[in-house]
């Protein structure tokens, strides 16, 4: 395999929902450029795409997969990115490390839900869209009416390259506007019969390349000049003004494909290899620290891994982007992330779960590797005299969390590091030891996610677990002031123990003034602070501690004890065992014993104090409160607000996005739990939506009862 220049590469990610064919495009690309000689199917489990035995359990695709073809002497590094909304980890590192998206649509249902996701991710990302729309030999496809829905939400930028002479059962050809020829196939696909355009469709074919010249030439200002002058613009012009409107995003350019019949492949890859901008075309990136890193081959190397494999027989596959300099086998590299060096050992062009082994790859090159060392996903490797670091892929916050359990308990060890393995694979799956809730919870995008994450621990590391409700981390709080004392006295015989604190507690505010004195059952108490700490939880809100004793009822040296025995009971609160917050406490008198008095005595008497203090001071428990954005077909919205405000939310707003119902509102982590299975069940699968935490609100009596009641009958459970 030839060595392919930075000026002679393109990335590419395939995208799209579930079901539109990413798949079985991916096959019929790899087959037009003879590195296969028989095209898989997804029924037949035999893609090149798709080969890790869980994608071929549940028929979709889990893990993006990369593979490259060589087309017209370029080389095209295509990435296949899962199309469910639960797999979004790797569209969304996709779209980082490439140039170009090709955004299918299914024949059938047009834009869809994940179709509108993708397209936000590339919004995020500056990235170039193709729209592709792909099995038009189904029934009820209308290609017409799928270039209006495109156009009612993403404007008159979608253009049409091509279009269908018909569609469904009977489609067999398309007429290109770009070239101005008819594109037919016989039923096996393959290689297109090119003739004149017919005439019945001539006038129709005009028209549209008129539009297409005119979009070509927007994006730049000579073309815009030419196209003025003479309203037409050679073959050669229009490829390099929709180059230039792909780059800015002025353009999307639609595309049509019967990918399952191998039906306007080879025309798409045409346009791929000569219109799509190179690596060298597309804005620099820029590395951790804010400084651009051209892709230049003449650079010193620097490599960013941007995704693992794990592979039987084989281990990790490392695949990574050569971000600036070139990449031998036998080089040498430093991790910037964790300080080790790596040997680079056999390089390889990816081509799915075949590898092509290569002498070396160029700035802007996609390739992959194995056996190294110590690089995880994320990491950066880097030649002599250049220190780059990336962290520009960021993932979506998690929607459906489970507490994961090993069936049997002696595999607990052997599950975590598998967990972590499979975190290498997909960082969207975030594993949490929480000492809060005594439980290891798993984060993911939603419940076929972590289904899968089931499958594979129970059929490839042999190792059975069980998914629980995740517990709630509430929060306990006060409403009002209140004051306690205890003693702590022991005696049994030689040293004894002897601790007396007195103290008050109230509602911790941020900037309420240091207190003076209070007023408890007519007596007044002043105060006389000492000295005061202040202590950001790491749950969340504050301690603040104030020595305010006088006339040294206690001794100075107590005063950490005390502080540790307050935050012994802060860590396991007193209406349910949760953290509590925002609480200042004043400790203002007590007694102690020359002999009898010690640390653990009065951390005692604290924990005890305190503890009084607070169920006398309108204890009260914080649920957290997470925002939620919905995004469903109008069809649905009814239901869906039905449905949600029965969870508790607060609706608090509502907009249209992208042809769909854009839904705001505030709800209770708890009511959260199985969201995404309820959200799917009422809408098909045609919703999709995000959270992320917004604050801790009090919950309701009733919920606070209950919740104090479950906590008293545990710790009957525990004595």
């Amino acid at each position: 395999m030839k060595v392919y220049q930075t000026n002679e590469i393109k990335n590419i990610a395939l995208l799209g929902s579930a079901g539109s064919g990413k798949t079985t495009l991916a096959e019929a690309m790899v087959y037009e450029a003879g590195i296969i000689k028989r095209r898989g199917t997804v029924e037949g489990k035999n893609t090149m795409s798709d080969y890790f035995p869980v994608e071929q359990e549940y028929g979709y695709s889990v893990f993006s997969t990369v593979f490259h073809v060589e087309w017209n002497n370029k080389k095209l590094n295509i990435i296949d990115c899962p199309g469910s909304d639960d797999f979004v980890g790797g569209a969304i590192t996709a779209l980082n490390v490439t140039d170009q998206a090709v955004l299918l649509i299914n024949g059938q249902y047009g834009p869809e839900v994940g179709t509108m996701n993708a397209f936000r991710n590339t919004e995020k990302l500056k990235k170039p869209v193709i729209f592709l729309v792909n099995q038009l030999d189904r029934d009820n496809c209308d290609f017409d009416q799928i270039l209006a829905q495109l156009r009612e939400v993403y404007g008159n930028n979608c253009v049409p390259v091509q279009y269908p002479i018909a569609t469904g059962p009977g489609f067999n050809s398309v007429i290109d506007v770009l070239l101005m020829k008819k594109y037919s196939w016989k039923p096996e696909g393959g290689a297109p019969i090119i003739e004149e355009i017919p005439a019945d469709q001539l006038d129709k074919a005009k028209e549209m390349k008129a539009a297409l010249v005119e979009a070509a030439a927007a994006g730049d200002d000579t073309l815009m000049e030419k196209f003025f002058e003479s309203e037409d613009l050679t073959e050669d012009e229009m490829r390099e003004g929709i180059r230039k409107g792909l780059v800015t995003r002025s353009i999307y350019p639609v595309f049509c494909v019967c990918a399952g019949k191998d039906m306007g492949v080879r025309r798409l890859m045409e346009f791929l290899g000569n219109v799509v901008p190179f690596v060298s075309e597309m804005p620099v990136i820029k590395n951790a620290a804010g400084k651009e890193v051209p892709a230049d081959a003449s650079a010193p190397t620097s490599l960013y891994f941007f995704k693992t494999g794990v592979e039987p027989h084989i281990g990790e596959v490392q695949y990574f982007k050569v971000m600036s300099g070139v990449v031998k086998s036998g080089d040498d590299l430093t991790n910037a992330d964790r300080g080790s060096k790596e040997r680079i050992g056999t390089l390889y062009a990816c081509a799915g779960a075949n590898r092509i082994q290569v002498d070396q790859l160029v700035a802007g090159d996609i390739g992959c590797t194995v056996k190294l060392k110590d690089v995880k996903t994320g990491n950066t490797l880097n030649g002599k005299d250049v220190e780059n670091k990336f962290d520009f892929i960021k993932y979506p916050n998690s929607k459906f969390s489970r507490a994961i359990k090993a069936v049997n308990e002696a595999e607990t060890e052997k599950m975590m590091a598998a967990l972590q393995r499979m975190r290498q694979e997909d960082p969207t799956w975030v594993v949490e030891q929480s000492k809060e809730l005594r439980q290891i919870i798993v984060h993911g995008q939603g419940e076929f996610h972590l289904r899968t994450l089931k499958w594979r621990m129970e059929n490839n590391e042999k190792i059975q677990i069980e998914y629980q409700e995740p517990k709630i981390p509430y929060r306990e709080t006060i409403t009002k002031m209140a004051r306690a004392d205890y003693r702590h006295k022991k005696q049994s015989g030689g040293a004894g123990q002897f601790g007396e604190v007195h103290l008050i507690v109230e509602p911790y505010t941020e900037g309420m003034p240091d207190p003076t004195s209070f007023t408890i059952n007519g007596q007044e108490f002043k105060m006389n602070i000492k000295s005061k700490e202040e202590k950001d939880l790491d749950w969340g809100g504050k301690l603040v501690f104030i020595n305010s004793v006088v006339g040294g009822a206690i001794d100075m040296r107590f005063m950490p004890a005390i502080l540790k025995g307050v935050m012994e009971r802060m860590e396991q609160g007193p209406l349910t065992g949760s953290y509590a917050r925002d609480v200042r406490v004043i400790v203002y008198d007590g007694k102690m014993h020359p002999v009898d008095s010690n640390e653990l005595s009065f951390m005692l008497a604290a924990r005890n104090a305190f503890s009084a203090a607070f169920k006398e001071a309108g204890p009260k428990v914080l649920e957290p409160i997470y925002d939620l954005e919905v995004l469903v077909p109008a069809d649905y919205m009814g239901d869906v607000m039905s449905d949600l405000q029965g969870r508790r939310a607060i609706i608090m707003g509502m907009d249209s996005e992208s042809g769909y119902q854009k839904l705001t509102a505030k709800i209770p982590l708890k009511e959260l739990a199985s969201y995404s299975i309820a959200l799917s069940s009422l809408t098909g699968g045609r919703a999709s939506f995000s959270t992320s935490f917004s604050s801790y609100e009090l919950v309701p009596n009733d919920i606070q009862q209950q919740l104090i009641k479950e906590h008293e009958a545990e710790l009957k459970e525990e004595d």
